[in-house]
């Protein structure tokens, strides 16, 4: 039997966000380590490597396929209550110990994970577009492990979608470079960045650099990209006062319009030592965010538990414009033109023009995809 090694390395296309170096060696630019390869090397994400002078990265299967609402993300402001088919590789960039989704991310950084292989489906770009159309959804979403190390191939699936009429979103870590958002910009139209934490020691023991995030949170704003920003507040971790007030006011920086998500942390993967985090520890970093001036904040991944935090408010005249529970959308009365139905203040996102469609009360997904 192949090993997962093989099965992956035999997957592969010729790199594009790459620049050629001396003696056969290759820098690659899918992500703010630009590894530097010599014949035979990987990168640090390990699917990116070096063969005989050309850098080959991940093409031509997905180890996880869903159709599932948009808000699970979670974009709020990104054509809400709406389908999206989200679909990952296998592969990081980073190696956080509260991993969630571990055994895509570390494939061939934890021996763990090498039974992520019975997850591998060979599929094709225009495969993944008709299943999206099928099943009724608007969105095509890259993630589960980093979409920045995979970025080749999403920009395959995402040219095929955009000619069908879907939108394109990644849900990343943000340790990018301008080169791969500068490849994107013809394609994608959200980008949810993960700010886990202010301080550079905590990026560090994760494996990336604190300051390559807020760049790219800078750079995804000013391109264009819809972006939401999401911080898993964990206790003991990230959830001090003087940090969350320091994340908060660094987004409303790029621009209080960014709606900052502050969710809740389980025991996962390799950090277990601490508790999950509790109700009243998002209201407190929410509360924070919104004494900071941003306009949208929300608490997530405890539904109705969380105060009013899961709904979608006009920060002019407070009108309630989304309430939800969880994933579930209860109320929608933002007008086809993006405005507030009571005062016409205009609310940053991307909308439906076609409101009356929303569905209301839950669609039962999510539907797992066999390709």
């Amino acid at each position: 039997m192949a090993s997962l090694v093989d099965v992956l390395d035999s997957l592969t296309r010729p790199a594009t966000l790459v620049e050629q170096a001396e003696g056969g060696s290759v820098r690659c630019l899918a992500c703010a380590h630009r590894c530097l390869l010599k014949p035979g090397q990987r990168g640090i994400c390990q699917v990116r490597f070096n063969r005989d002078g050309t850098l080959m990265v991940p093409r031509g299967y997905v180890a996880g396929a869903q159709v599932d609402p948009i808000e699970k993300k979670p974009f709020n402001h990104f054509l809400p209550g709406s389908l999206a088919l989200t679909f990952g590789m296998l592969g990081c960039n980073f190696h956080c110990d509260f991993c969630q989704n571990w055994l895509s991310s570390q494939a061939l950084r934890d021996d763990r994970s090498t039974r992520s292989i019975n997850s591998i489906q060979k599929v094709e770009p225009e495969q993944l577009v008709e299943y999206a159309l099928r099943n009724g959804a608007e969105i095509i979403a890259s993630s589960y492990n980093e979409p920045l190390i995979t970025t080749e191939w999403a920009i395959e699936i995402f040219t095929l979608a955009l000619k069908a009429g879907l939108k394109c979103v990644y849900i990343s870590n943000g340790h990018a470079t301008p080169q791969t958002l500068d490849a994107l910009k013809p394609c994608l139209s959200g980008y949810k960045i993960d700010l886990k934490s202010m301080q550079e020691k905590n990026y560090r023991e994760m494996g990336g650099k604190l300051q390559n995030v807020l760049d790219t949170i800078q750079k995804a704003h000013e391109l264009g990209f819809w972006v939401e920003v999401v911080t898993l507040v964990i206790p003991g971790y990230n959830d001090s006062n003087e940090e969350l007030w320091e994340a908060a006011r660094f987004i409303g920086s790029v621009s209080p319009d960014i709606p900052w998500h502050v969710t809740a942390f389980h025991p996962d993967y390799r950090m277990l030592d601490r508790p999950p985090t509790p109700a009243d520890t998002l209201v407190r970093a929410a509360e924070i965010g919104q004494e900071s001036g941003l306009k949208y904040v929300y608490a997530g991944n405890l539904p109705g538990r969380v105060k009013s935090l899961e709904d979608t408010y006009c920060p002019k005249c407070n009108t309630l414009l989304i309430s939800r529970l969880g994933y579930t959308i209860g109320e929608y009365k933002i007008s086809a033109q993006g405005t507030c139905p009571k005062c016409g203040t205009v609310q940053p996102g991307v909308w439906t023009d076609k409101p009356e469609r929303i569905n209301i009360g839950g669609n039962g997904y999510p539907r797992r995809a066999r390709l």
